[in-house]
């Protein structure tokens, strides 16, 4: 029976999990397929119940999702856990467990890709989400120096903020107070944890960031990996800031689904031709 694995998110007619993970299993021969599903979060609940019978055997969990379904799970793993969020789900027989590889894939990424180290950093995050619990979470891990959060919903950045301060300095800043010069000047690192910018979005034109408010000699990551150019993007262009999108993240992350799913080490290389294949042709 041919085994069954898909990505749970609302929307999804940007992603390229399918294109990578398929790819992946006609290379090492798996006789497994992945599928986009698309829910909303009315639907959430059913959904994950489905993932326990037939040919189910995991899932990937992208926005709006990734806090919500920690609550139809029957185990965590302690890191997600602690993260409080989860990408990755595991069946194993009729059991569900929920696992975080964002921190893992966000790192690979920007250390080998980026090439930047975290440690002793000032980090800029914009969004309060699922991705950004998880780039909180890995950052501080990696011993950055400090982080910002600027969300557009000031609440939830200072309820995150307050969460992970336990962990280093984090603090929210409002957007409406937002300045370059006060808050900007020493960034080394920006992210985008946001869905701002991302394809077919509500945002899609969008970038969270001017030219103005970005500092020339920072990196800008931009999770929003399709477009393979965002909004952002283009705007730390304008700035002279170094860039980074998104999809080696996505690989990287994806990389660790497929090795928990699978029990087998990852093609990461047949994923990446696959899924630039998709996104720049």
């Amino acid at each position: 029976m041919t085994k069954k694995f898909g990505i749970f998110g609302y929307p999804l007619s940007h992603t390229l999990s399918p294109v990578l993970h398929n790819a992946a299993f006609d290379f090492l021969e798996i006789d497994a397929k992945y599928e986009a599903w698309e829910v909303s979060p009315k639907d959430l609940k059913a959904r994950v119940e489905g993932l326990r019978m037939g040919p189910y055997m995991g899932a990937n969990v992208t926005i709006p999702h990734k806090v919500a379904i920690m609550d139809l799970l029957d185990e965590i793993e302690p890191q997600a856990r602690e993260i409080g969020s989860v990408n990755t789900v595991l069946r194993k027989k009729d059991i569900l467990i929920g696992y975080n590889t964002d921190t893992l894939g966000l790192v690979r990424s920007l250390k080998e890709h980026g090439k930047f180290d975290p440690q002793g950093k000032n980090v800029l995050i914009v969004g309060a989400g699922g991705a950004a619990r998880a780039a909180v979470f890995s950052l501080l891990t990696e011993g950055v120096r400090s982080i910002m959060i600027k969300n557009r919903t000031f609440n939830r950045a200072r309820s995150l903020a307050i969460e992970f301060s336990k962990l280093g300095d984090v603090r929210a800043i409002e957007v409406s107070s937002f300045s370059v010069d006060l808050f900007t000047t020493n960034i080394d690192l920006i992210l985008n944890c946001s869905s701002v910018g991302m394809k077919n979005g509500p945002s899609e034109q969008n970038s969270p960031l001017k030219a103005d408010e970005i500092p020339p000699s920072s990196l800008v990551c931009d999770m929003v990996y399709n477009p393979a150019v965002t909004p952002l993007m283009k705007q730390a262009n304008i700035s002279g800031a170094s860039v980074l999108g998104g999809l080696p993240m996505l690989i990287y992350q994806g990389a660790e689904s497929f090795e928990l799913w699978t029990n087998r080490p990852a093609p990461i290389q047949v994923m990446f031709r696959a899924a630039e294949q998709a996104l720049y042709y």
